[in-house]
């Protein structure tokens, strides 16, 4: 049922944002933990027969497996726990934006940026694993970082990459502190604090294992 304020309900449980991709350029997400198989579902099938495009993010693989009875179409990304179908072709900007992880083990965030990112329609490139602890590995890819329209510089433990990619680019940097990390990284806080108190201006900073947030930030900055 529509609601005149441009949301729905649902069963109770929900109230669907159905105009936001009016407002915001892309649809409502939903995410997934804490939900229901059943509720996820419902939401899913609001969701696409408004014609929209679904996205379900941090979503279990049973959650798919469930899903894809009722939705054949869906695909899932096992990396970036994304669960999703394109139902609308979004134009695609000139540029590309670039993630760059600096772990292997920071890369499942990093996924999930780049996924969205790709659903939004940008044009993305990866750089993995080029931590400070072998800081050789991301200079010399200077021409390739100095390219890109918008970067997302995703790390774990002390956080630093992001501050020195900045100090690299002439463009927004968009920083994802990750958990990984051993005891004092405090389930990614140490990296969170380390990105805020970045001195290298023009840097943006998201929530601990935010890959979504990252990515629909730098699909804005880079549609622009």
């Amino acid at each position: 049922m529509r609601h005149k304020k441009g949301y729905c309900k649902l069963g109770g449980f929900a109230k669907l944002d159905i105009d936001r991709a009016k407002r915001r350029g892309f649809p409502e997400v939903v995410y997934a933990p804490g939900k229901t198989d059943e509720q996820i579902q419902h939401i899913a099938s609001r969701i696409l027969k408004s014609g929209q495009v679904l996205l379900i993010t941090k979503a279990k693989k049973t959650t798919y497996t469930f899903l894809k009875e009722a939705f054949p179409a869906l695909q899932y990304n096992p990396h970036a726990q994304i669960i999703y179908q394109k139902t609308k072709a979004f134009s695609r900007p000139k540029g590309f934006v670039l993630v760059v992880s600096a772990g292997t083990s920071d890369i499942p965030v990093a996924e999930e940026a780049a996924l969205v990112l790709e659903v939004m329609g940008a044009k993305v490139k990866r750089l993995y694993d080029v931590g400070v602890a072998g800081v050789h590995r991301v200079i010399d890819k200077k021409s390739l970082l100095r390219k890109a329209k918008v970067l997302i510089v995703v790390a774990g433990m002390e956080g630093a990459l992001a501050s020195m990619v900045s100090g690299l680019v002439a463009v927004p940097v968009v920083a994802v502190p990750t958990s990984i990390g051993y005891g004092a990284n405090f389930k990614g806080l140490s990296a969170l604090l380390t990105m805020l108190n970045s001195c290298s201006p023009g840097v943006a900073v998201v929530n601990i294992d935010n890959g979504f947030g990252a990515g629909y930030l730098a699909g804005m900055i880079n549609r622009s």
